[in-house]
């Protein structure tokens, strides 16, 4: 993993056991840091600091994640990883729309945050033009994908899929979210649908030799995790 020694990460967690943990973690990764512990500073600390990422807990003192992201995305893309006990459905699928860039749950391992933070900073800089992932080419006007030049054969749904998914690594969809860009029809299916389609897609893609791109996300959908 490679690290550039001048980032810094802003740790938001109340709990000063915990981020000193995480904290100590991110140094050792090669990481600086500097931690708020209420959600009132948030604001001014990534003012003052101008951090590489931010790693938020939702429930802060005075003001939560949430409303935190979403006053942050109003004129900054910093990216955020939120961390939260709370594992409801809704949650997760809250803290993502309003603009975060990933969603972990505790009780977590710090190593996995750590793998985690780097993989939300390559996406975050990441050439915009280059392709999703090595070797995979997505022919918008055909229709059609392929990697090494190897057509995937997909139907037109899992083109659909494929493209939404890796237009942008790194983001995570609910399967509502998925089925809207699914179906232009808007035909009645249920939402299970989309695992049987990512499935399918999955299956193709092993098939000639491609990568395990789509990463499930637990109570919410999936997103691509492809590298240019």
């Amino acid at each position: 993993m490679t690290v550039n020694g001048d980032d810094l990460i802003l740790v938001v967690e109340d709990e000063p056991r915990l981020a000193g943990v995480l904290r100590d973690y991110l140094h050792a990764a090669g990481y600086r840091s500097e931690w708020v512990a209420d959600g009132d500073e948030v604001i001014a600390a990534v003012r003052r600091w101008a951090p590489a990422l931010v790693l938020m807990d939702l429930m802060l003192p005075n003001r939560d994640g949430v409303s935190l992201c979403r006053e942050l995305r109003t004129g900054s893309d910093v990216p955020i990883i939120m961390v939260t006990a709370r594992v409801e459905e809704v949650d997760r699928l809250l803290g993502l729309e309003v603009g975060a860039d990933d969603y972990i749950c505790k009780p977590f391992s710090p190593r996995e945050v750590i793998a985690r933070v780097a993989a939300v900073l390559r996406r975050h800089r990441r050439d915009p033009h280059a392709p999703a992932a090595e070797g995979l080419h997505i022919d918008d006007a055909a229709g059609r994908a392929s990697w090494q030049g190897r057509d995937l054969g997909l139907t037109q749904v899992e083109f659909r899929l494929l493209h939404t998914l890796a237009a942008t690594p790194g983001r995570a969809y609910s399967r509502d979210q998925l089925l809207d860009r699914l179906y232009s029809d808007h035909r009645i299916v249920t939402d299970r649908t989309v695992d049987s389609h990512v499935r399918n897609l999955r299956r193709k893609l092993a098939e000639v030799g491609a990568g395990e791109w789509i990463r499930s996300i637990y109570g919410l959908g999936y997103c691509f995790e492809g590298e240019g």
